[in-house]
């Protein structure tokens, strides 16, 4: 069971940094940034900000205690296909290999993270 619960924490742990606490802190302290990543995609800059509040909403979702398992299990389904999207967006648009490959990398981290959730739910 621990080491269940270690693995869970840091797979949801790095899910956490990387798609909450980074896109969070570039929409308060560098807003100019926050749509670096999106604009040569061709996306308009009303989506970064969206993309940015729902990713910290889905981080939050996964992590809170207490938390419903059926908006657990909405939060997990919608970091996937953002980060699925993301992989088809560089993948049409800029082609760039190491801007395809971070998203399915992410992805595979979630996977561990929401595989190891009903055993770390369930047994404590």
């Amino acid at each position: 069971m621990k080491k269940s619960k270690i693995i869970f924490w840091v797979a949801t742990t790095i899910i956490i940094l990387w798609e909450g606490v980074m896109p969070l802190s570039t929409l308060l302290f560098a807003p100019d940034q926050a749509t670096v990543g999106t604009a040569p995609l061709g996306y308009p800059d009303y989506f970064a900000y969206t993309l940015i509040i729902c990713k910290v909403l889905g981080v939050l979702a996964i992590s809170a205690p207490g938390v419903s398992a059926k908006l657990r299990e909405w939060a997990y389904a919608g970091l996937t296909f953002n980060l699925i999207f993301a992989f088809i967006s560089h993948a049409c648009v800029d082609k760039n290999i190491a801007f395809m490959l971070m998203p399915l990398v992410v992805l595979g981290i979630l996977a561990v993270s929401y595989f190891y959730n009903p055993k770390v739910r369930t047994n404590g």
